[in-house]
Formats: structure tokens, C-alpha cells, sequence
């Protein structure tokens, strides 16, 4: 079935005017008779739920950390992009757009990217605003630097930290807001359910994490901004909470889950260093601006040190492969190539697995004081895991999963198909595509939260009757009970593993099958084992302790619950898609090593609905249309 995705009609450059302009409107007086449930309090939480406290709605925000600081938008280090063309170098809101839907593969819905390329030059002067201490240039403005992708200097900067300043920016905005009376906060409070009413989300289930109390709680619109799914490969560079829970459990209630298999590998991080792990640490994309990545020529020097390799035997196989982005080529061409190099028999260090970033050229060009201004904390973290400095080294890296491009299908307004559901930052689809570039992802959730839903969720609220439908529905009742029978069952299970024992089974079984590359064969595979998988979990899991009281295996226990579900549409998805694009690269459609699109079949959104059976989910298809940026072949060569 075909979806209406309501983008505006006229040209691409005045959608977003236009939409904003014929968009009905809500009185401030009015405003203040809706309240909104915000789940999740990163980038696109926070600053969600500050905007619309700020417009008048009462809101009500929710978070498992025990403070909104401590979201995962804290670890984002590199950059946001903005259009702002502070370095005279050429860069326009065109281009942006441009670099987003060729970055993403030509898989990305375009009038979502042209508005996010518009909003970004607006989200800069917001969090100066506020005090983010961005990175400034000798005479007082701005400075940026370049990530993958784009051949221009728009990547706005806090040295390696800027997803903690901007989360500190609309971490400040929300206070202010709790402080007035207009945000209600629930920290350490997770969501269970999303409580449906006659087609439209009106509330959740919640679990307190400190006393264990399962509540519901009833809102005029529900917004998850609960971020991605890559905890589901176990080993990933998200904190350990990071789950699918919320957008899965909304996937269940009706909810389209639009391209799952798209999840993207990040190519510079430090490289697994043993069984004992449970994430993985990124090193910024912002470092591939001053190191070189190589490895050697020869896989007989792949165990020899870096200064022992002179110059003419090592490979520099971005600068070679691809001259023109040369080290800042897209992240998922740049894990591919490592991986290729790896495979090889060219790996470094320990297994084999990793590759060099080397900063000598750098160091010797600008100096090692220049170098730790821009990225010091970066290399102190580095030596802090490694015990190696990379000012007198280069460091090793790898690929991990990172972010993930899929999420809850959205239309223009960041709506659900699910009335009354909306779906911000990284917890959607719509920005990203096969394939999304480096420093786009902050820019996203500050995007959705500060300046798109603030417009767009009007014209759903102004059809609802404030307050119509209270925890006292019947359908309330019944999710509650759901809710405390899932638990009860966790804790009355008698099994003999660990939730961390199938979680690490569950992600090395998906990363082996639908990791940096797929085939038929594999996802075949996975897809028998994953429900089998599933059973056991089911039949053998141990959760200590009681429901009643703070219990972090019990919390784990229900994010691999949804994970063991979620991971088998995720293989699905990617055995579906007999084409190579940006993330999501199946080794039978390839050519010279490159991803080979199919066009005439795949430009469309796979929007996955719940059919009761997970073994046979239903596939509604957006066709995607490109009026400015035309499908052509993805090259950066």
C-alpha cells in the first residue's frame, strides 16, 4: 500500500514558507489547555519540550537517565552542520541539501532535507544564544571545519565535545521551563507502552526505576525523541541504555517502522580489544581533517610497528580510492574500505582488525599544540582506553555501528501514521536516507525539536478536544496490565542465563549477518535463528531481584525482549531490499566494490506494519520522487 508522506506542494525551496503559512494556528490562551508527553530528553527532547513549554503547552517530559544532562546527545563529539557559508567557501543552504540526499544515497524523502538544510542557519544563532561555547576563530567568529562528505567548511564545533554543549544549551532551556511550572520532569522513568485510543496515541505506560511504580500517564499527543536502535548489534558506540523499546512498542500499537536495515557503520573507532567489552568508544569523524588513514602496503608488515613501515610501503587507500573527498569520504565508503583492507590481510594491531590514523603530517605541519587545541580530549580519551599516545603513534581504528538511519516512518509534520504519535531526531526516518553524513545528526534533533514540531504539531492538536480522554479509558487499563504482566513475568521466569549472555549472542549473530555487509544467504540465516533465539530467551532467562525497587537486569531484561523481536525485521527488511545503498550494502549488488542502486524496484521507503506475526509483517511502500537533486550514481571519486 502506497502512504500519503503530505509534503507541501510548489517548489522545493518554499515548501517549508508555505506549510508554515497555511498551518492552523492555536491561540496562546488555548495552548495552555493541552498537554504533551515528551518522551526522551536528548537534543530533540529537550529542546522539544522547552519550545513547546515556552509557547504555552503544559508538558510533560520523560527520561530513564537520572537528569536530562545525561542523555545520549552528551557523547556526540565532532560537530553540527549549518549553512551558514561563515568561510566564504561556497557552501549555501542548496548545497547542504544537496550533500544530505547524495550523502544519504538517494534514499531520503528530499522536502524533509530541504527544510533541515533552511532550519539549520536558525539553530547556529539559537545555541550561541544560549551560550554554547562554540570554537571561534582568532577575530571572534565562528569557526568550522570540514566532516565526511562535503567539500566544504560548514561543521560547526566545542572542540571534541560539542553534543555535550549543545545538550547543556537545551538542558538549560528546559530548567527554565521546570523551574516556570510549564515542564513536569520524570527522570529515572522509563516507558513501557504507548496507550492507544480509537486510532490515536493519548498516553503511556511508564515504570519508575527507583521504586518500580508502573503508572499511566494521559496527554493530547505523544512525541518519542528516544533515539535509535544500534544496541541491538550489543557491541555499539551508544551508552548501554540506548534501547528500540519505545519506538518498538509504538511499532506494535499500528506504527509504521520505515527502513530498519539502514544503520550505519561509523569508520573511526577504537577497535575491539576483547570478550569482556559491552560498547565500543567513537573517535570523532572530525579527526580524519588532520589524520591520514592508511595501512600497509604488504600484508607481511601488518605486524610490524607503524615507524618500521616507510613511507613508499603504505597504502593510503581513501586518498587513493577517492582523491577527491580523499580522507573525508562518507562514513559508510570509508568502513567499507577498511573492512576491504582488513580482510586483505593489511589489518593492524591486535586480530587484525583496525587501521591507522596518523597525525604525524599534521603535527609536523601546524605543530602538536595547534592539534590539541582542536581535538585534545579526543586524544586524551584515546590514551586513557589504549595506553598509546596518539601524538607520538597513530592510532588504530575500526568501524562500529554507530547511528542508525530507520526509524518510525514520519509524513512532513513528523507524525506517525498513528494519530497524535509524533517522532523527532533519531527516533524517525525521514533526514537521513541509506547513509547519514558526519555532524548531521545534532543538527537533526535541534532542528525537529527547536523549530519543526513547534509548527507542526498545531494542526493535529487543534482537531482534538484538550483533555477528552484521561487514565481512566478502559484502554488504559488494559495497556497497565500488559505492562505489569510482561514484568511479572520476567521475575517469575526460572531460567539459568543472563539477559547480557543473549544480548551479546542476539548482537554478534545480527552483526555477522546484517552488519557491514549482507547476503541472502546470511540474512536467510539469521532470520531462522533470531525466533529461536527468541524462544530460548523466553524459556531461560534469570531476573533477580523483585519488581518492586530499583533492579538494572530488569530493565535490561525488557530492552532485549523488544530487541529479540525488532532484530528479526531488521533482517527481513535488508533481505527485502535486493539493492546496495549508502548503509545497507548486500554483497550480490555491487559493482567494482561500489553499491549498485536499483532504482526502478527500491526508490521507495519500506514502511513495515505489525501484523499480529512477527514472521509476517506488512510492507506499505513511499515512493520517493527527486524534483532538485536528480538520481545520478553515487560517486566521491
Amino acid at each position: 500500500m502506497a502512504i500519503d508522506s503530505k509534503i507541501p506542494s510548489g517548489p522545493m525551496g518554499m515548501k517549508w514558507s508555505k506549510h508554515k503559512q497555511d498551518s492552523k494556528l492555536i491561540n496562546p490562551k488555548n495552548k495552555r489547555k493541552y498537554t504533551v508527553l515528551v518522551v526522551g530528553s536528548g537534543l530533540a527532547g529537550s529542546a522539544a519540550a522547552a519550545t513547546l513549554s515556552e509557547l504555552g503547552y503544559h508538558v510533560k517530559c520523560f527520561c530513564f537517565q537520572d537528569s536530562p544532562r545525561r542523555a545520549h546527545s552528551i557523547a556526540a563529539q565532532g560537530g553540527i552542520n549549518a549553512a551558514k557559508n561563515y568561510q566564504n567557501d561556497g557552501d549555501s543552504v542548496h548545497r547542504l541539501f544537496y550533500d544530505t540526499v547524495k550523502g544519504g544515497d538517494f534514499r531520503a524523502r528530499e522536502a524533509n532535507v530541504h527544510r533541515l538544510a533552511e532550519v539549520s542557519v536558525n539553530i547556529i544563532d539559537q545555541c550561541v544564544a544560549q551560550g554554547v561555547p562554540f570554537a571561534r576563530e582568532y577575530g571572534g567568529g565562528l569557526a568550522n571545519r570540514s566532516f565526511g562528505g562535503a567539500q566544504v567548511s560548514r561543521t560547526f564545533y566545542a572542540r571534541g565535545q560539542t553534543g555535550q554543549q549543545l545538550l547543556l544549551g537545551a538542558y538549560s532551556a528546559l530548567n527554565k521551563e521546570i523551574n516556570r511550572g510549564g515542564v513536569q520532569m520524570y527522570s529515572r522513568t522509563e516507558m513501557l507502552d504507548v496507550v492507544v485510543v480509537d486510532g490515536h496515541a493519548k498516553g503511556i505506560i511508564t515504570r519508575d526505576l527507583v521504586t518500580g511504580k508502573i503508572e499511566s500517564h494521559a496527554g493530547d499527543a505523544v512525541l518519542l525523541c528516544t533515539g535509535g536502535y544500534g544496541n541491538v548489534f550489543y557491541l555499539s558506540t551508544n551508552a548501554m541504555g540506548c534501547n528500540v523499546t519505545a519506538t518498538w512498542r509504538a511499532h506494535k500499537k499500528g506504527a509504521y517502522f520505515a527502513n530498519p536495515c539502514y544503520t550505519q557503520i561509523h569508520p573511526t573507532c577504537i577497535p575491539v580489544s576483547g570478550d569482556y567489552q559491552s560498547k565500543l568508544t567513537l573517535m570523532s569523524e572530525s579527526l580524519r581533517n588532520d589524520g591520514r588513514v592508511w595501512v600497509p602496503k604488504n600484508a607481511a608488515d601488518a605486524g610490524k610497528a607503524p615507524s618500521q613501515i616507510p613511507e613508499e610501503a603504505r597504502d593510503y587507500y581513501l586518498e587513493r580510492k577517492y582523491p577527491s573527498f580523499g580522507n573525508l569520504a562518507p562514513r559508510d565508503i570509508s568502513s567499507r574500505a577498511a573492512k576491504e583492507a582488513c580482510d586483505d590481510g593489511r589489518g593492524v594491531g591486535p586480530g587484525g582488525r583496525g587501521v591507522y590514523l596518523d597525525f604525524a603530517e599534521a603535527i609536523n605541519q601546524f605543530g602538536q599544540k595547534t592539534i590539541a587545541e582542536r581535538y585534545g580530549n579526543l586524544f586524551d580519551m584515546y590514551e586513557k582506553i589504549t595506553g598509546e599516545s596518539g601524538y607520538k603513534q597513530p592510532m588504530r581504528i575500526y568501524p562500529a555501528v554507530h547511528y542508525t538511519m530507520g526509524g518510525l516512518w514520519v509524513d512532513y509534520n513528523l507524525m506517525s501514521n498513528l494519530q497524535g504519535l509524533h517522532v523527532l531526531g533519531e527516533a524517525n526516518f525521514s533526514d537521513h536516507g541509506a547513509n547519514r553524513l558526519g555532524a548531521s545528526a545534532l543538527m537533526q534533533g535541534l532542528a525537529d525539536g527547536y523549530f519543526v514540531i513547534p509548527t507542526t504539531i498545531a494542526p493535529y492538536l487543534v482537531t482534538q478536544k484538550p483533555g477528552a480522554v484521561t487514565t481512566s479509558h478502559p484502554e488504559f487499563q488494559r495497556a497497565l496490565e500488559d505492562a505489569k504482566a510482561r514484568t511479572n513475568r520476567f521475575l517469575n521466569n526460572k531460567g539459568k542465563r543472563s539477559v547480557d549472555s543473549f544480548h551479546r549472542e542476539l548482537g554478534l549473530l545480527v552483526w555477522d549477518k546484517c552488519g557491514m555487509a549482507r547476503d541472502k544467504a546470511g540474512l536467510t540465516e539469521a532470520i531462522k535463528r533470531i525466533p529461536e533465539l527468541r524462544e530460548e530467551f523466553w524459556n531461560n532467562v534469570f531476573v533477580p531481584g523483585s519488581g518492586d525497587a530499583a533492579n538494572p537486569e530488569l530493565e535490561k531484561a525488557g530492552r532485549v525482549a523488544d530487541f529479540m523481536e525488532f532484530a528479526e525485521l531488521l533482517c527481513q527488511d535488508a533481505l527485502t531490499r535486493e539493492e546496495s545503498c549508502g548503509g545497507h550494502f548486500r554483497v550480490e549488488h555491487q559493482e567494482e566494490g561500489e553499491c549498485k542502486r536499483d532504482d526502478e524496484n527500491f526508490c521507495h521507503v519500506a514502511a513495515w506494519e505489525y501484523s499480529g506475526d512477527l514472521a509476517k509483517p506488512t510492507l506499505n511502500k513511499e515512493p520517493l520522487t527527486f524534483e532538485e537533486v536528480h538520481l545520478a550514481v553515487r560517486s566521491y571519486k
